[in-house]
Formats: structure tokens, C-alpha cells, sequence
């Protein structure tokens, strides 16, 4: 979505990477070699449906290999373009240096619309894309290591790494060449929920921060908070799911391509996502009223907003009428840079998307990691931290019965203490962790210093300084 009058999302990354160096005490070689895209390789293709060639463009972009593999995923659209899928990959370098992610920036994208197509059709535009990407070294465990994106899942991870292991028959760490696959076919539990998870996270870490909540003009915690929801895809379904079910936020509105369900008592996420997989669509949804026009919606009041779907979906047309305290950005680039202008004069904090969608690359770095170990995580740890809680309880126990003391312990408590850690637990744990300490670093920067009034810039600062340490370790 592009607005008449305000930049391209590329440009928009770029005049945001601009406010920052502008910060920053860099020269002007170093500060011109990062914000370069190192190369884009575009790849015009034919494979034979319904009886005639039918030829597509598919691009795969490399923004930065200060760490090599390079990261990013791969986005099935019509609306796919070199522009965006530069603008992307150099997103990618900047979010892995924020989240201490070891690896550069990348992006892939093909103009196809996926459900135009049967799933052995898909299959076979895959395998013929990754074909042509594999044979370049543009999918690769050690160079090039794609996920997934809008338009595909871990299906089309599964078709990927299998074409590349018939490429690459001797290949042992084969798994690794991209993440996202089904748990079953190498891939880690909490891969498919992790940038909801994130995005979760994220707002965990910034309502226990009294002084950001205030900039906002929010306080308590989560609870009750109301918050619409934009694009009920994978990343705006489980930040919902996981806030309204585990946080107690009340999710006051969902938007979708198609129109909006809002109900200010709080819509039940599960139901709502039950009801789209059954009928195609929220239209005629029970419980809620529906509008069929879902973009004035954006500017309804709450306490939160979370755009999820597209980029540009805040912009010059609408920012001024965006009611919302804060913002945080589950997709990439939903405000554009006009936007970002006039939502800071007005006040509204936003969690930018370069942190806040980080998720999905950290447990994508976890799976990673995994393939490469070719074990499990927790496989060897598990039942010996079990057997050490047992011993700690039964202890205590035996020691409350010989005394007299009469102790008991709560409910659960046993059953929850008693259980080791599994790869989901270790999973949630490492990407918990991750989001908190970025979020710390970004707000160290933006309250330490007088210059940086918002998070963005924070970020880009953060992220741009981590690139330029590792550029001056070798000597550039």
C-alpha cells in the first residue's frame, strides 16, 4: 500500500536508517557500506501447469554478510518487488543484530498468489524456485538460510529442504538450509507460534517498565487493556490468542482484508480463527458486529494497536485519526515514515517492528542451532533436572512429616515443579529472554540519551552499532 505523497517502504527504511546515523559517530564509508544491499539475484522461471508454460519471477536478496549465514524469509505475493524485498533483507540485518541473532540479512520473495494454485502446483513452482536458488548458493546451511513468510508455512519449508538434499546427497547438516520446517521433518516446537510469542513477550517486558508505560500514557499491566488486532494471519492470531488468553486483554476489534468483527467485551480469538478456517472469512461471524469495510477501524479507540498484516497500512491518510496509546509493530513496515512523524508529535509510543517481530528469527536461530546439533533440545537434560526435583520435594516432605509441621504444598504446584524443561519450555524461555535483554539495549539508548526520543531510533542504533563492531573486527 502506497500513499501519493510519502516514501516507499524502501525509502521509508532508509530515511530511518538516516535518523539514526545522524545520531551516530560513524564516517560516511562505514555508514554507506551498511546501509548497501550487497546483491539482489533475480530469477525468471517456467514450469508446465495446465498444459502450457506458465513463467514466474521470484527474487532473492542479500542486504548484508558481516556474519554469514545470511537470514530471511520467503514471501509468496502478487505485490512482490525488488524494492520490498531489499527493504526486507536490510530489516533482516538489522533485526538478527538487535536480538544477537549470528547472522546477516536476507530476503526472498515470488510474484505468485499462492491460492491461485492446487497444492501439487505449489509444489512443483517450489521446488523449481529453490532449484534455481539452491544451485547459487542462495540456499545454503552455512550461506543462506531461508524461513517463512507471508504466503508460505512449513510446508513450503519441507518441499525446500527436500529438493535441496536431492541436490546436496552427502550434505549432513542438510535440515539446516531453512527453518520453519514441520517439527517431523527437522524442525522445533514453537517455530509456528514464535513471532506472536514475540510479540507477547515484547509487551510483557515493556508494561514492567514504569517509566515507558508512563510515555504512553498506559498503566497497570496487560490485564483489561484494550486492543485491535490487524490481520488475523499467523502472527496477529497467536499475539492475540496468547494476550487475551494468558494476559487478560480484551481484543476489541479484528481486522481482516475483508472487513472487521468488533465487540467491545472482547472477542474470543479461538472461536473467531475456528470460525475463518470453516467458513473462508469473518464475514457473517455471530458474536461481534461485523463491518465490511475494515480500514476506519484502525483509528477506533484503544490502548493498544497491533498491525499484523501488510506494510503501510499507517500512513498520511490516517495517522492523524490513529487513537491508540501505543502501537507495536507485528508486521514489517506498517507505519510509513510520514506516518511515524506525525504519531510521535502526537504522542503515541510504537514498538517498532525491527524488535517486536523478532520472534520468528530467534527460534528460527534456535532451529537453526538444533539442526546442526542433530539433537533435540532437552533430550539430555530432562529427566536428570526431574530426578533433582523430585529429591528436593521428597525431602521436604519427609522432613514436614517427621516434624509435625503439617505443610502441605498448593495445588499444582508439585506437578508443575516436578516437570524438566522440553524443547517447547527451553524454546519460550530462550525467546523470552532474548526479547527482554533487546528490549533493555533499546531502552537504554532512548532514555540514556538526550538526543533519541523514540524506540525506533533506539533500535537503529542498537542494531547499526553491533553491524559496525563486527565490520571493524575485520578490518573494514
Amino acid at each position: 500500500m502506497h500513499v501519493v505523497g510519502e516514501p516507499s517502504f524502501r525509502e521509508s527504511v532508509d530515511l530511518m536508517f538516516n535518523r539514526a546515523t545522524a545520531l551516530m559517530d560513524m564516517g560516511p564509508g562505514l555508514k554507506q557500506k551498511i546501509q548497501v544491499c550487497n546483491s539482489t539475484y533475480t530469477v525468471r522461471f517456467g514450469v508446465r501447469l495446465r498444459g502450457k508454460i506458465e513463467t514466474f519471477t521470484g527474487y532473492r536478496s542479500v542486504h548484508s554478510e558481516h556474519m554469514e549465514p545470511v537470514k530471511g524469509g520467503i514471501r509468496y505475493a502478487l505485490s512482490v518487488n525488488q524494492d520490498e524485498v531489499e527493504a526486507l533483507a536490510a530489516l533482516m540485518t538489522y533485526k538478527c543484530a538487535l536480538v544477537e541473532t549470528p547472522f546477516g540479512g536476507s530476503k526472498g520473495g515470488l510474484c505468485i498468489d499462492p491460492r491461485a494454485w492446487e497444492p501439487h502446483e505449489l509444489e512443483a513452482i517450489t521446488r523449481r524456485f529453490a532449484y534455481e536458488l539452491i544451485k547459487r548458493d542462495l540456499i545454503h546451511p552455512a550461506q543462506n538460510v531461508p524461513a517463512p513468510d507471508m504466503g508460505t508455512g512449513e510446508r513450503e519449508m519441507a518441499w525446500i529442504v527436500d529438493q535441496y538434499r536431492r541436490m546436496n546427497t552427502s550434505d549432513i547438516n542438510a535440515s539446516a538450509c531453512v527453518t520453519g520446517k514441520p517439527p517431523h521433518a527437522g524442525g522445533i516446537q514453537g517455530r509456528v507460534e514464535a513471532t506472536g510469542r514475540g510479540v507477547q513477550y515484547a509487551l510483557q517486558e515493556f508494561f514492567r517498565h514504569e517509566e515507558d508505560k508512563a510515555a504512553a500514557k498506559l498503566s497497570g499491566g496487560l490485564d483489561g487493556k484494550k486492543i485491535i488486532v490487524q490481520g488475523l494471519g499467523n502472527v496477529g492470531y497467536h499475539a492475540a490468542k496468547f494476550l487475551s488468553e494468558e494476559d487478560g486483554a480484551k481484543i476489541t476489534a479484528v481486522i481482516e482484508y475483508n472487513g472487521a468483527i468488533i465487540d467491545d467485551t472482547g472477542i474470543d480469538i479461538e472461536d473467531l480463527k475456528q470460525w475463518i478456517l470453516k467458513t473462508g472469512s469473518i464475514k457473517d461471524y455471530p458474536k461481534g458486529s461485523y463491518v465490511a469495510d475494515g480500514a476506519p477501524v484502525l483509528e477506533k479507540e484503544c490502548d493498544i494497536l497491533i498491525p499484523a498484516a501488510m506494510e503501510g497500512v499507517i500512513n498520511l491518510g490516517n495517522a492523524a485519526r490513529i487513537q491508540a496509546n501505543l502501537i507495536i509493530e507485528a508486521a514489517n513496515g506498517p507505519v510509513t515514515f510520514g506516518a511515524d512523524e506525525i504519531l510521535r508529535r502526537k504522542g503515541v509510543v510504537i514498538i517498532p517492528d525491527m524488535y517486536a517481530n523478532a520472534g520468528g528469527v530467534t527460534v528460527s536461530y534456535f532451529e537453526w542451532v538444533k539442526n546442526l546439533s542433530h539433537i533435540r533440545f532437552g533430550r539430555m537434560q530432562r529427566r536428570a533436572e526431574e530426578a533433582r526435583h523430585v529429591l528436593l520435594v521428597n525431602e521436604l516432605e519427609k522432613l514436614s512429616a517427621d516434624k509435625g509441621l503439617g505443610w502441605t504444598m498448593s495445588p499444582n504446584f508439585k506437578e508443575k515443579y516436578l516437570r524438566g524443561a522440553g524443547e517447547l519450555e527451553l524454546v519460550r524461555s530462550g525467546l523470552d529472554d532474548t526479547m527482554r535483554t533487546a528490549y533493555q539495549a533499546m531502552r537504554e539508548v532512548w532514555h540514556g540519551r538526550g538526543d533519541v526520543e523514540d524506540l525506533r531510533v533506539a533500535a537503529y542504533i542498537v542494531s547499526i552499532s553491533r553491524v559496525a563492531a563486527t565490520y571493524q573486527s575485520k578490518g573494514l
